[in-house]
């Protein structure tokens, strides 16, 4: 069992690797704005589907540019059929990954709560 979880470690790693690539230099969206990048990807045991989280910094609009994902994922599973040697090409489904976002929050919360603890005992 342990290695078969080190293949579909492996096999993720590769599809983040060549979708992120695809997603940079393929697609060729004008509404896609900003830094796009693929933060993991979950493959299901059967191969049939690929979650994908992505993560944007710079968009006007993080919902819009995950519908023009979702609307291309069809023609990324194409492109990645042809980079990667799967005898099934998962159909992807694209998410946005909050924990960037989330992450950033808690640190302006503890930068705060620093601020208030330097400015009470000064």
């Amino acid at each position: 069992m342990p290695a078969n979880s080190n293949r579909m470690n492996k096999i993720n790693e590769e599809l983040k690797k060549e979708i992120s690539q695809i997603i940079s230099l393929e697609l060729k969206d004008p509404h896609l704005t900003g830094l796009i990048s693929v933060t993991k990807v979950s493959t299901t045991p059967d191969f049939r589907y690929a979650r994908v989280y992505v993560s944007m910094i710079g968009t006007k609009n993080n919902k819009q540019c995950l519908a023009i994902l979702k609307k291309s994922s069809g023609y990324i599973r194409s492109i990645l059929a042809k980079k990667v040697n799967l005898r099934i090409t998962p159909e992807l489904v694209f998410e946005f990954d909050e924990s960037l976002e989330y992450g950033s929050k808690i640190d302006r919360i503890l930068k705060d709560i620093t601020k208030d603890l330097k400015d009470k005992n000064s």
